[in-house]
Order: C-alpha cells, then structure tokens, then sequence
C-alpha cells in the first residue's frame, strides 16, 4: 500500500490543453475555500471549528489537491509524492480522530462535485468546448478517486496498528506468508507495509509445544517486535526473520518459558511453509522417541530421519517385506537380530565395531551374524537390499506383524572404521 499507488495506475492529464492550466489558477484560493465550506456544511462529522491543527490538515489536503490537480495539466511530469504523504497523513488522522471510512470517502465525493461545479462555471465563461470539458471532467474525477484510495491507504495503516487490530492484521500476515501454495509477493508487501513489518528475504519458522498439560497458552508473550506469533491457537507457531541467532534462541526461550521449541530451517519466504511442516514433524517424531525430545529441537539436524519418516504407511510396507523372515520368532528375537543387522550395516561388518556398539563379546556378534546370514542370505550381498534395510531401521515404524511389546533397535553411537562387507568380517 504505497503512497506512490496512483501514479502508477491514474495517468496525469496530460491530453488537456495546458492553457487551461492559466484559466483554473486564479480560481484555487476561492475553490479550496468552498470545497471546505461545504464539507463542513453536508457532513456533520466536520461540523466543528477547523481553527486547530486538525482543521489546518483537513484544509492542507483541500489546497494541495487542488493545486496538483492544475500543476499537472501545465507539467504532466510533475511529482504527486508530497501531495500523496498530504492526503496519506489524512487518512490516518480520520482514522484516529474516530470516524469512519464512509465519512472519508463523503468527503472526497464533495470535494469533487464542488470541483466540477466549479470548473462548469469557468468553462462556459471562457468558451471551452464540450470535447474539452469531458476530458477535464474525466481527468478530475480520475484524480480525486487517486486521493482519496491514498487517503484509505493511510486510514487502514493507521487502524491496522491499533492495538488490537495491529495484533489481527500480524495474525493475517503469518497466515498469508505461511500459505501453500505461496501468497504473491505483492499481497505479503502490503499487508506487511500497513503492519510495519520488514518483510525478510529468508525466515525460519518455530513450532510451539506446552511443556506439560497445564500450560495455557498466552496472547501476549513478549517477543521481539519483528517476529509474527500465533500462540493462543491448537498448534502455536512463530515466523522469525533470518536464522535464529544464539542470542535469539536465548530471548525467544525466555519469552516462552512454558513451551518446547522445535525450529525450522531458515528458508527463503516462498517456501518457509515447508519449513514449518518439518519443524511440526520434528515435534512429533521426537514425542514418539524417534528423535530426541530436547527444550529445542532444530530439523536442520534430522533431515534424513525426516525423510525416512515420511509415509509412515509406506515405510511400514517396507519393513514388512525386508523382515518378513523373521515374523515367526519373538519380540526379543526380533529385536535382537534387528540391532545387530543395523549395527553390522553401521559398522560396514566390522565385528570388533559391532561388539562395541551392542556391548558384547565378538563371538557372541558372529553368532547372531551366521542367524542373520541364515535368514536373509544374498539380500546382505545386495548394496541395494542393504539400502532398502539401513532405511527401514532409521525410520521409526515397527513392522506390522511385529509382536506386542517390539521396541525398535537402538545402537550405540561408535566411529566407523574400514569396510568389510563380509557377515563373517572381523
């Protein structure tokens, strides 16, 4: 919402002949006095005395629109700005005076009609033709239209940054950036602009969750200024500009002390919708245990597991088919085979890495190596089987035919070491 909008969508009256511009000067001193006199006289809400700084805009914004309306049949290139920042800060003064947008705009249409009254007049009395006449009636009405959509702008901006609407327009904002697809660009500049919000290149998203049932969530948290919150819904949500900082992470946790963090990477604002859905399925892999459940969680930082985690339905159709041979045996059977398998394909085969890992003795990981031999034979030859299963073990979904009670493998973090692809390596 720019106070330069008109000049790009109201062309000057540049077809006018510039002499007309000589025979409407003299009339602008007794034309900005009328239009006023009348305006007080038909809208009750400026009925009052326009002595005081108030009336001294009101009359400011008469005079400079009528003076830019004439300067640009001489010079069509003349430039609109200080009569456009004029009739913005009007706007905004209506709005903050109290009255309404149809006041406003009453005020305009008088302002116009008083105009073209007058210019009928002034165009009889020196013999203007009628061609010319529609065109200065078309070019004025055009004009005033411009003015007065500058004045809304100023007026929403004004009530856009009340308290509470301020808070609702910033509510909007979020919802717009965060739309999928992507918002154009210009709508999330304009909403911006009437919020005072610096629209970012990048930002990152935050999802919000309670530490514990009794949290409420709160309107009001103090955050920075430049962040969009949406707390007092079922899933709270943050847009920060730019990455998060260590001193914004420490601000941000003391604003929010009642909730867990789970961060998105920054992404550039086309797509910072995309961000928030792994950020939210962060969250909700780390309640399942698949990730840990720390204060922060940063998504940046489990991609793959994002990944694999993805179609839940779709990996749990995977598992199925690879551990289809061991659907016979228990839950402790399963279990144990499984984190020996992904401690083998985490340690390349190396015997003495997996006993580490598992926390064995190495004849106790050859032992269960020959089962698992036993059971999936060449597919542990296969670098794309092995593919498909190192998958299948990352993701967090148990196979369905599984036993009550299977947990999924867990192994101990241990540096790689060479490959030995053999199930028998040592």
């Amino acid at each position: 919402m720019s106070l330069e909008r008109g000049i790009e969508h109201t062309p000057s009256p540049a077809a006018l002949p510039r002499k007309l511009a000589d025979i409407l000067r003299p009339e602008l001193g007794s034309l900005a006095n009328e239009i006023v006199d009348e305006i007080r006289a038909t809208i009750p809400a400026y009925a009052r005395p326009l002595d005081g700084p108030y009336g001294k805009s009101i009359r400011a914004g008469v005079e400079y629109a009528i003076t830019l309306f004439v300067a640009q049949i001489a010079d069509p290139t003349v430039s609109k700005e200080q009569s456009h920042e004029v009739h913005h800060r009007l706007g905004q003064n209506e709005m903050r005076e109290g009255r309404s947008l149809d006041t406003l705009q009453s005020a305009y249409r008088v302002g116009a009609r008083v105009s073209w009254r007058r210019i009928m007049r002034v165009g009889r009395r020196s013999g203007l033709s009628s061609a010319v006449m529609s065109q200065l009636a078309d070019a004025m009405l055009a004009f005033m239209d411009e003015l007065a959509s500058v004045a809304l702008d100023g007026y929403l901006e004004a009530k856009a940054r009340t308290a509470g609407a301020l808070d609702t327009w910033r509510r909007k904002l979020l919802h717009l950036v965060l739309e999928t697809p992507p918002a154009p660009a210009k709508a999330i500049a304009e909403l911006a602009q009437l919020t005072g919000w610096t629209v970012p290149e990048r930002a990152t998203p935050v999802v919000l969750h309670p530490v514990n049932d009794t949290v409420r969530p709160r309107r009001h948290n103090v955050v920075d200024s430049d962040v969009l919150a949406e707390l007092d819904c079922t899933e709270p949500r943050l847009l920060i500009p730019g990455e998060i900082s260590g001193a914004r992470l420490t601000t941000l946790q003391a604003a929010l002390p009642d909730y867990r963090l789970s961060i998105g990477p920054c992404r550039p604002l086309d797509s910072v919708a995309d961000s928030l859905r792994w950020a939210r399925e962060a969250l909700h892999l780390s309640e399942r245990g698949i990730i840990p459940a720390r204060r922060v969680i940063r998504a940046e930082e489990h991609l793959a597991t994002l990944l694999v985690n993805a179609d839940a339905a779709l990996t749990s159709q995977l598992r199925d088919r690879l551990f289809a041979p061991l659907a016979e045996m228990t839950g402790k059977q399963q279990e144990r085979l499984l984190e020996t398998l992904r401690a083998w394909l985490d340690s390349q085969g190396n015997v003495v890495d997996i006993a580490e890992r598992l926390q064995v003795h190495p004849q106790t990981v050859r032992y269960r190596m020959r089962q698992l031999q036993a059971t999936f034979g060449k597919h542990l030859r296969d670098p794309g089987a092995r593919f498909e299963m190192e998958l299948a073990l990352r993701a967090g979904v148990a196979p369905a035919s599984a036993p009550a009670g299977y947990a999924l493998p867990e192994v101990l973090p241990v540096p790689r070491k060479s490959p030995q692809w053999t199930p028998s390596g040592s």
